[in-house]
């Protein structure tokens, strides 16, 4: 681990290296990983249905609608933290490892975005739906119209109104009560079979109190996440405005290609973004989670404090702290 200061002062000199040195692997053999210690309970779903027979496309729709229905979790679907206009709005991205892909965006009234980002990939010659089109596509498709803003959502926009002050937090997300006025979070999930084919999901309800219209990294193909047969699949979390600057999850797969570890292919785009961005992202959290079809895990992050899940053959699933490159 390195100090802010250390590493801008000499990261143009050591970045290369570094990358290419990674880290020891941890998780092989992992069958699911997902972001943040709430990922436990989306992987256990995944790999339920996994086990009853359903498609890697269904175990990781499963495992992304647990974190959507959770009360608790205001930072993925239903009582999630609203925009600053108080508008719930959820973006949601689904995608295998032979192009198919699916993601909606600013989709309002709809408790299983990632479920609709699924109908998108299935039943329109569409990739990205976006708003008010996002919600009529899920009226058509049979979604159930919900209120996604509980009233303790509402008492933290309200509050928030008081000042309307906005300054990220990082790690938020495993703060107990789980989130937080200012969470701004999602779940990303890779999920592979023993013959190495993979499917990844990320879903969210985007920063609390964005600008309405705000879409972040979470649904964009190659930002949030990315899957490619027999090279690996890769997403992000964070604060994804300084994902998508640098196609985050896309960047990671393509230096797997290249030969790449997991481990190294995440360590290389956190180095690269703090060595893009210097003093812009003091205090920012962004990681990377990544498998490849082995079952290979990689995990890095700016700051110390990201967690993420890894679930094996067996289904036993732990949850681990990904490194960072500063420290705190």
């Amino acid at each position: 681990m390195t100090t802010r200061r250390g590493f801008l002062g000499g990261a143009a000199a050591t970045a290369g290296v570094a990358s290419l040195a990674g880290a020891a692997q941890p998780g092989g053999g992992a069958m699911i990983v997902s972001t943040w210690d709430f990922g436990a309970a989306a992987n256990d779903a995944a790999f339920a249905r996994i086990k009853a027979g359903g498609t890697l496309i269904d175990a990781v729709e499963a495992g992304g609608m647990v974190p959507e229905a959770d009360p608790n979790n205001h930072s993925v679907g239903y009582s999630g933290y609203p925009d600053r206009d108080g508008h719930v709005t959820l973006d949601a991205v689904i995608m295998d490892d032979r192009g198919g892909v699916g993601a909606v965006a600013a989709l309002e009234d709809t408790v299983h975005a990632i479920s609709v980002a699924r109908r998108v990939m299935e039943k329109t010659p569409h990739t990205f739906i976006v708003g008010e089109g996002a919600t009529r596509f899920a009226r058509d498709q049979g979604f159930p119209k919900v209120n996604l803003l509980t009233p303790e959502a509402e008492k933290a926009w309200r509050d928030w109104l008081k000042t309307s002050q906005y300054r990220p937090e990082a790690n938020i997300e495993n703060r107990r009560p789980r989130g937080g006025a200012l969470d701004h979070d999602t779940i990303g999930l890779l999920a592979r079979t023993a013959d190495g084919r993979m499917a990844g999901a990320c879903t969210t309800s985007g920063m609390a109190f964005k600008m309405r219209g705000r879409v972040g990294d979470s649904p964009q193909v190659g930002a949030g996440l990315y899957v490619e047969a027999g090279v690996g699949a890769a997403t992000s979390t964070g604060l994804g405005e300084e994902v998508t600057r640098v196609s985050g999850s896309a960047r990671v797969v393509a230096s797997m290609r290249a030969g790449l570890s997991p481990q190294a292919a995440c360590e290389e785009v956190v180095r690269h973004i703090a060595t893009l961005r210097g003093d812009a992202i003091k205090g920012t959290q962004v990681g990377f989670l990544a498998l490849s079809p082995k079952g290979e895990v990689g995990a890095f992050c700016l700051l110390p404090g990201f967690t993420y899940a890894v679930t094996d053959a067996a289904g036993v699933t732990v949850v681990k702290k990904g490194p960072s490159l500063f420290a705190a």
